[in-house]
């Protein structure tokens, strides 16, 4: 470590040395024995105040920020101490806030503006405090007064919530909670519901021009009017970002994206107001990755650990938790590692020949490069993620043990067929790029799984069934559909399959089925399992809790509605084949498939391959792709590619499938953008 000057008195220990950015130089060997003691709880947590000599106090130069990352990565107590030192902000007063007369503009009563950088209101004559909403100036690190940190209206401030947006001058709105979650108001609808009738607000008349849904967030557009003097504000609300956990990186990344293209477009008007909840959590997360990425952008360094801090002096409760913290580290580095991977699609031949050509370097395209990223950077799945598919019961239903999906995402099953049931199917939600779960792709099922099968269809309002193999009939490979001779067949005890058309097409083959299903009649007993045997209805009725469940709830619905679904299949892309044969087949059979949605419903399309694993990521990316260029002019395989493999890996097994997205948009480009 060097020699220390004896005139100076000793620390009493340092773990590393910091170089001048304040970054982590190396870890002597002593310094790693005692974070690991740490780390597993063999040293008392007070003795984790030695790891804040670690805590990097000037900023991160870009190159170095991956080696800090490894480090609070391999020591979570580094993480820790990071975050309870950058947490212990300076407390203010907080008199207007906490006056009785706006405790009820307050949805959580600790969390109230400080005084010193509170909003305040232009008075409204004879009503006293009427200056006062819940919302702070916040800064960035390189601007002042750069937001407003507000908390999500309630009844009583919507109104309050439009002065603040008009007298600010505020242009931008970033929401970052749902309406609803968990069964509970966590901010209400302050906009208007219906496009182009006007609601008012205390003095200013608000009309929904426009709203467009993504998959992970809105865009609404809402006229501001008072008296004559009319604005437009843009409202970007952020839907999948769940109470007491984190969203997806990349979908935040996204949407902070889209976020400053519409800033950009009000460069010298007031401050983005930016809520959650309580405008303290999400939003303090929030705003230290924006913060970031622009300081990144400027100076080419990040500051998680300064800036947290002084946002923590501005207003109680920003980054609310470890877990925010962590994951504002988590979305730095996904930005810096992946970088800017969109193109306008005037670009998109000239990028792709850039794309083929091999770096003399590292001796790859950027094809490979870019795979590769993708690779590192998706999710590893715990066992316990994915405690479903592990269970006994559920073990058999699977192709292969090591490929099951997360809890989280799979499409539970609800249909009850028999006393040995369960939720379980192997198979995972996917996000296109206009909606959210938009696929559920699955795996060929096995003989005792068809069922299973049916009751996905049916359960989720399937209405599309894409099938991207053909292999031949065997125990392995059951048949899951009737044949058309057959032309009806029942699946299990409670469905029926009917065919109602078929047509068949060069390389695609299409059938519509009406799937019919009988609901058994269950009984209620006192422990609380069910029964199917009709001949139990013979025993006294039982009560279920305070629930008395009546012969006429019984037999109620013996048959429920049927429903009707499209089955598509490829017929041109053999096994062992990692394409098809035909591209221009694999377009035709997503347009086939939209066409149809039109005129039926949008619910989740299924998506079946061999295995569950390759041909269906193909498949979701692609539309996702595809999707974007028709919607917003934009090309983003990259992105597609990696979200398409968040909660299955294996969804893209090799390069080549990750080429052929680029190589089959390029042919939706050339062939069909222009021509529908």
């Amino acid at each position: 470590m060097g020699k220390t000057n004896k005139n100076k008195k000793k620390p009493k220990r340092s773990f590393l040395r910091k170089d001048l950015n304040g970054t982590t130089d190396s870890v002597n060997s002593l310094g790693k024995l005692q974070l690991s003691l740490l780390n597993s709880g063999l040293l008392p947590a007070s003795d984790e105040e030695k790891a804040v000599s670690l805590i990097p106090k000037k900023p991160i130069e870009l190159s170095k920020f991956p080696k800090h990352l490894e480090l609070l990565r391999k020591y979570e107590v580094l993480l820790r101490a990071e975050y309870h030192a950058a947490t212990k902000g300076e407390s203010h007063s907080t008199r207007h806030g906490s006056k009785p007369a706006n405790e009820e503009k307050n949805g959580y009563k600790k969390l109230v503006p400080y005084d010193y950088n509170r909003v305040v209101l232009e008075p409204l004559p004879g009503i006293p405090d009427s200056d006062y909403i819940n919302a702070s100036y916040i800064d960035s690190i390189l601007k002042p007064n750069a937001y407003i940190a507000a908390q999500g209206p309630n009844e009583s401030t919507i109104p309050d919530f439009w002065r603040m947006v008009w007298e600010q001058n505020t242009h931008v709105i970033v929401m970052l909670t749902k309406v609803f979650d968990f069964i509970r108001v966590m901010c209400v609808q302050y906009w208007p519901s219906e496009i182009g009738h006007p609601e008012i607000y205390g003095d200013l008349e608000l009309t929904l021009l426009y709203e467009e849904s993504l998959a992970n967030f809105m865009i609404r557009t809402v006229r501001v009017k008072r008296n004559e003097e009319e604005r437009e504000v843009s409202q970007l609300h952020f839907t999948n970002w769940p109470s007491h956990t984190v969203p997806f990186s990349s979908a935040l990344l996204e949407f902070r994206r889209r976020v400053r293209v519409y800033m950009d477009q009000f460069p010298n008007v007031g401050p983005p107001i930016v809520h959650c909840s309580d405008g303290c959590g999400r939003t303090g997360t929030y705003l230290v990755i924006d913060a970031n990425l622009e300081l990144a952008k400027e100076d080419g360094v990040f500051d998680v650990f300064n800036y947290t801090k002084q946002i923590r002096c501005a207003r109680k409760g920003m980054v609310e938790t470890l877990e925010h913290y962590k994951f504002i580290y988590e979305t730095l580095e996904d930005a810096y590692v992946c970088g800017s991977t969109w193109f306008p699609i005037s670009e998109l031949s000239q990028k792709l020949k850039y794309k083929s050509q091999k770096n003399s370097t590292t001796r790859l395209n950027e094809y490979q490069r870019e795979y590769q990223i993708i690779c590192k950077m998706s999710s590893k799945l715990s066992i316990g993620d994915c405690a479903g598919g592990h269970r006994p019961e559920n073990r058999e239903k699977n192709r292969d043990v090591a490929i099951v999906p997360p809890d989280n995402f799979r499409p539970y099953l609800t249909s009850f067929q028999s006393n040995d049931s369960t939720d379980y199917i192997n198979a995972v939600f996917v996000d296109g790029y206009t909606r959210s779960k938009e696929y559920i792709i699955t795996e060929w099922p096995l003989q005792k799984t068809v069922p299973d099968l049916w009751s996905l269809v049916y359960d989720h309002d399937c209405n599309s069934v894409v099938v991207l193999c053909n292999p031949p009939p065997s125990n392995s490979y059951p048949p899951f559909w009737p044949t058309e001779r057959e032309k009806r067949r029942k699946y299990g005890p409670v469905f029926t399959v009917e065919m109602v058309s078929h047509n068949h097409y060069p390389n695609i083959k299409t059938y519509i089925f009406r799937v019919t299903k009988k609901k058994p009649l269950v009984h209620y007993s006192i422990d609380g399992s069910c029964e199917t045997k009709m001949h139990r209805l013979s025993r006294p009725l039982q009560k279920q809790g305070s629930q008395v469940v009546s012969l006429t709830e019984l037999m109620a619905g013996v048959k429920a509605e049927p429903k009707t679904t499209q089955l598509f299949q490829i017929t041109c892309w053999p096994s062992g084949h990692k394409v098809p044969t035909s591209t221009n087949a694999l377009v035709e059979l997503m347009n086939m498939v939209e066409r149809w949605r039109q005129r039926s419903a949008y619910g989740p399309v299924v998506v079946i391959s061999a295995n569950g694993r390759g041909r269906g990521g193909v498949y979701c990316a692609a539309n996702a792709a595809i999707e974007q260029v028709v919607q917003h002019g934009e090309v983003d395989v990259f992105q597609a590619v990696k979200t398409v493999r968040r909660h299955r890996p294996q969804l893209f097994e090799n390069m080549t499938e990750y080429k052929y997205c680029y190589d089959l948009l390029l042919h939706y480009v050339l062939h069909y953008l222009h021509k529908e």
